[in-house]
């Protein structure tokens, strides 16, 4: 037995529409042979239109610019206390440099861009140094280590494009690397404070890294060892 869904009528199995309201009676059970025209919702899809690379561009090179020229005349006409523009400056930089190669032009080969994120943090590390009482902390601190830093890096990318990667290797790579730098930035540091040339803190991250390299090497040389760890680790 069925009834009717606008007023609740009890309806005869025979009927095609209620005898009281005149709604029609539709079996779900049976395919409905007239289809629904008047749909409540759009059937097409619509879509915002897609910002162009270059007005991307343009829009953050005008926000930075106007960010940085704003902040010199705030300070060199209003708050002239010291050079805390300088900054800003270098923040607007290093942005530009590091959102360049994904905003502006994306064929920069990763190399080239890599040396000009390496250049700007440099440019960034000099304009501080004009808040500080010397420089000195720049020329044999600040900038050695931004130097290092992008060499490093600059290797690690030439590695990875050049020889096969994988999580394994790229963690060898890694772990390469980071007891490099260590070393390389304590000694550094005992040169800045006129200290003898010894390593104490980055032995310990030289040892704990050799263990893990030694490891990763004989995963890496043993295939069933190698596969056995990926379908452990599901990489």
């Amino acid at each position: 037995m069925s009834y009717c869904v606008n007023c609740g009528v009890e309806l005869e199995a025979s009927l095609k529409e209620c005898p009281l309201c005149n709604t029609p009676v539709i079996n779900p059970n049976k395919n409905i042979s007239q289809p629904i025209t008047d749909r409540p919702y759009p059937t097409s899809k619509g879509q915002v239109e897609v910002v162009k690379r270059k007005d991307l561009g343009i829009l953050l090179t005008v926000v930075l610019s106007a960010t940085s020229i704003t902040c010199f005349l705030l300070n060199l006409l209003v708050f002239q206390g010291s050079l805390w523009s300088f900054l800003v400056i270098g923040v607007c930089i290093c942005l530009f440099f590091f959102a360049f190669p994904a905003v502006i032009y994306t064929k920069t080969p990763i190399y080239l861009s890599l040396l000009a994120d390496g250049i700007a943090v440099a440019i960034y590390l000099y304009m501080i140094s004009y808040l500080t009482p010397s420089t000195k902390w720049f020329w044999q601190l600040g900038l050695p280590i931004v130097v290092t830093l992008v060499i490093l890096i600059e290797l690690f990318t030439l590695l990875a494009r050049k020889l096969p990667f994988t999580i394994l290797s790229g963690s060898l790579y890694l772990f390469v690397e980071i007891p490099a730098f260590c070393v390389i930035l304590e000694l550094f540091i005992k040169r800045f404070l006129n200290s003898p040339y010894r390593i104490t803190w980055s032995a310990v991250v030289l040892t704990v890294c050799a263990i893990i390299d030694i490891a990763l090497i004989t995963i890496l040389a043993k295939k069933r060892l190698r596969n056995e760890v990926r379908r452990r680790l599901h990489f």
